[in-house]
């Protein structure tokens, strides 16, 4: 008789102390960012631009702004890679980066990534798939998902109509895509018209609107980004990959106003 009360004045201590966890855990199970990095690995990507393409993935991770602005997120970001060309394929499953250690760990497996045999640009196949396949992965709730898209030419497997098709559908799935375009001068200052095409591609020019010719960061606006706070920000070159990307990390992660982006 004496010792009941104290196992319920206990107990009740025991719930008293669980409930004023509960707001803690639940905001350690929650990122504000859900980044999936979508790398172009096509025939035009030799070996020395999928290590550039790499190490200024990994080199960014790294970076100590883009760190900083990692560790200014409760609970970190969630990170995936993809690297796609005739077909996507998840280099680099989603996992939380929330220190230093684990952001320089994930840079470290970036660099291991072995590079994807491919011929051809596929950005709506690579669109179906994120879509499909990676967003449904996510292992945590995030306030924001973001696709960051990179490539140096534009789709030559899919009809214009369909590759539109697959943008609002990513879109549709709560995804904001970004557009990192690689202008190559003089490989790729004009595209959309006499483009190196997959069989079975139809003939319908692939560039914006009737299919004129157009600079690629053009057809990146008008086929690839979108979303909530999307923006393109061009690489000048693959030299400058690594400048671009870190840039874009800093703000996609810290989610600054467009107003406030340099």
């Amino acid at each position: 008789m004496v010792k009941r009360p104290t196992v319920r004045r206990l107990g009740v201590g025991v719930l008293a102390l669980l409930a004023s966890l509960a707001p803690a855990r639940a905001a350690e199970e929650t990122v504000a960012t859900a980044l999936v990095v979508s790398v172009d690995v096509s025939q035009s990507v030799d070996a020395e631009r999928f290590r550039l393409q790499m190490e200024g993935i990994a080199g960014a991770l790294e970076d100590p702004a883009v760190v900083s602005a990692i560790t200014g997120n409760p609970g970190g970001i969630l990170f995936a890679l993809v690297t796609w060309a005739d077909r996507a394929q998840l280099a680099l499953g989603w996992r939380r980066i929330a220190s230093r250690a684990e952001a320089a760990a994930t840079a470290a497996q970036v660099r291991a990534v072995p590079r994807q045999a491919g011929e051809f640009t596929c950005v709506g196949q690579m669109m179906r798939s994120v879509t499909a396949q990676v967003l449904p992965a996510l292992p945590l709730p995030a306030d924001r998902v973001v696709v960051d898209v990179s490539g140096d030419g534009i789709d030559n497997c899919t009809e214009p109509d369909a590759l539109d098709a697959a943008r609002d559908a990513l879109l549709s799935a709560g995804a904001t895509i970004n557009g990192l375009p690689i202008l190559v001068p003089g490989e790729n200052d004009v595209v959309g018209a006499g483009a190196f095409r997959a069989p079975g591609y139809g003939l319908r020019p692939a560039g914006p609107g009737q299919g004129q010719e157009t600079t690629l960061d053009g057809w990146y606006r008008a086929h690839v980004v979108g979303g909530p706070g999307s923006f393109l920000l061009a690489a000048r070159g693959y030299g400058d990959f690594a400048r671009a990307l870190r840039q874009k990390f800093v703000l996609e992660i810290s989610w600054l106003e467009p107003a406030r982006r340099p």
